[in-house]
């Protein structure tokens, strides 16, 4: 899984950010930019061997993966249930659970979970978003902030 990003000239800075995650920065070349959101992001998981791959292209896109896809899934899960102001109880209590550990596991990315479970999770934190599923048209490895 990678998430979608957009990086931009604001000024006489790079202005980056991922907008699912609600994540911003900036650096002083595109180069810096992009170093600067795969370590935003790390700092966020903050799980020892987590690492973030930027994947750029030409023009403002650019997507990232990770070492660590229940970290990265936990990550956008914890975000979204935090910007939407929802306790675990309630996020369990709208998946049917009869406790908050069912759900805190994926929050924890101690389990991954399927593409059907992870739109019963993504709609119990944001009922009125839909997300669009893609092929990425990037190549992997094509260019990394890391190399």
């Amino acid at each position: 899984m990678r998430f979608v990003g957009q990086v931009f000239r604001a000024g006489k800075y790079w202005a980056i950010e991922i907008p699912i995650l609600d994540i911003a920065t900036q650096g002083r070349t595109k180069k810096e930019a992009y170093e600067m959101i795969a370590d935003a992001v790390e700092s966020l998981v903050n799980k020892k061997g987590f690492e973030v791959r930027v994947l750029g292209t030409k023009g403002r896109a650019f997507e990232i993966g990770a070492s660590d896809q229940g970290a990265l899934t936990a990550l956008l899960l914890r975000r979204m249930r935090h910007k939407a102001g929802l306790s675990l109880e309630e996020v369990a209590a709208r998946l049917g659970a009869k406790s908050p550990n069912s759900y805190a596991r994926y929050e924890q990315g101690r389990s991954v979970p399927s593409v059907a479970k992870f739109a019963k999770l993504v709609a119990a934190v944001a009922p009125n978003r839909e997300f669009v599923i893609m092929e990425s048209r990037v190549h992997y490895g094509r260019f990394s902030a890391r190399s």
